[in-house]
Order: C-alpha cells, then structure tokens, then sequence
C-alpha cells in the first residue's frame, strides 16, 4: 500500500505528459526558402509539439540523394519531372502533387533591373552573370533555355557564374560577385532583396514551363506528420503565403 500513491503519481505524470512528438525532415528546392520558412511558421502554431525541419538545395541533388536513401519525409522539387521519376521507381508513398509553375527574373543588387531585358546582359560594363547549374537545378536549366531562345547564350557563356542553386545564385549578386543574376521571382519579391535594384520578369515564351511538384517519400509512408503537412500544404493559409512569392498555380494571381 506504502508503494501505491508513488505509482499512481508517476501515473497520473504520464497521462499529464504529452503525447511523443512526431519529427519529419523536408528537402525543399532552394527558391521555397522566404514561402516555406513562413508556412512552416504558421504551420507550427497549431502544432507545437511536433518537429519541422527544412533543408533548402538543389532539386537534382536531392532527388539522387533520395534514391541513395537520405532521410527526407517529403521532397519539394523545382521541376516536377524529379518527383515523378522517383515516384516511377518506388520512392514515393503518396502521387505527385503540383504545387506551383515557378518564373525566373533578372536581379540586380547594383543595378536598376526594373528597366533591363535580356539584350541589356550585352552591356560590356556586364562583366559576371550569376545563373543556377543548369546540370542539376531546374532554374538554371531554364536560365539556358531563356538566354538561348534570346540567341544570347553563345556570347554571354564566358560571363557566367554557376550557384550550386538558386539561392546561392542570388548570393552571388548580393555580395558583388555578379553584377545581374537570373533568379526564381520568389526570391526577388522578398524584402530583403526587393528593395535592392528591383527585378524584371523573363516572359515565359523563352522557356520551358516551370511546373513544381511534391511527393511524401517512402520512407515517411507511416509518417503520420509527413500527411498533415503535405494535407496543409494545400489550404488557404499555405497557398496565400504561396502566391504571394509568385508559385501559383493554374486559377492562381500572384500577390493573391
């Protein structure tokens, strides 16, 4: 009997105590960093306990590390051709949701880009333009595609500095290292790099569409915080913060 209020005590502790939380790991294309930071911000007000982390990079990169087993629970790629390879092979534990068409913009943190084109690369006092690794990020692919449809692409090529992504790419132009850089707009409209030199939006016709997409990966297939993410992905709150970065998707205003 002497040994039965400790026991009910540590009892009672327990059912006090919450429940064990849940921790899932996200690898994000590198233009998500301003939109996603802010969702899973908000996403964790109403769910406290639970683990988030988010590992921004190149969507090519992530995709062969998924296939080599890396930890990541959900996979938002910059090119939605990414996540549907995986998901062909049997790395995926959900189908292949869109979530944005993502557009490239040229930015200046020196220069006044709101009155540039793609001709205005020529300048010769244009000496560095920074553009993400076409070889792996989806941004730099369509960086090609844009300045190759402007018949730039020959006579800009010595110019070029590659970002391991896009981020990088921008980091490139804020610290001088480049005069302009062809960036994801969703990096552009942020605050910290609007205010500097504004950007100009490459029209779409110079590239391939940009559609972006998600998977929840096989390893996170009874992840129950993995499918109340991806879930809340997909409501309001999560695409107003979206569109105001620019992913819209088809019936979607940017800003809106």
């Amino acid at each position: 009997m002497k040994y039965l209020k400790p026991l009910l005590f540590v009892f009672f502790m327990l059912l006090a105590m919450p429940a064990h939380a849940e921790k899932i790991t996200v690898a994000a294309a590198a233009d998500l960093k301003f939109a996603m930071d802010e969702i899973v911000t908000a996403f964790k007000k109403n769910n406290p306990t639970e683990e988030l982390d988010v590992i921004y990079g190149s969507s090519g990169k992530f995709q062969t590390q998924i296939q080599r087993g890396a930890p990541y629970d959900l996979y938002f790629s910059a090119d939605i051709d990414f996540p549907r390879a995986l998901a062909k092979n049997g790395f995926a534990a959900s189908e292949v949701k869109p979530y944005a068409f993502g557009r490239i913009v040229l930015w200046s943190a020196s220069l006044d880009a709101t009155k540039m084109s793609m001709a205005s690369l020529t300048d010769p006092k244009i000496t560095r333009i920074a553009i993400a690794n076409p070889k792996h990020a989806p941004y730099g692919k369509r960086a090609e595609e844009a300045l190759r449809a402007s018949g730039l692409w020959e006579k800009l090529e010595p110019k070029l500095v590659y970002g391991e992504n896009i981020a990088h790419t921008a980091q490139f132009v804020q610290t001088g290292n480049a005069q302009v850089g062809i960036i994801a707009l969703s990096l552009a409209v942020n605050n910290e790099l609007a205010n500097r030199g504004g950007y100009w939006l490459i029209p779409d016709n110079l590239h391939k569409p940009l559609e972006q997409g998600y998977i929840i990966t096989k390893r996170a297939e009874s992840n129950a915080l993995a499918k109340r993410f991806a879930d809340y992905m997909g409501s309001k709150p999560a695409r107003a913060v979206m569109t105001k970065y620019g992913f819209v998707l088809p019936g979607e205003v940017a800003g809106k």
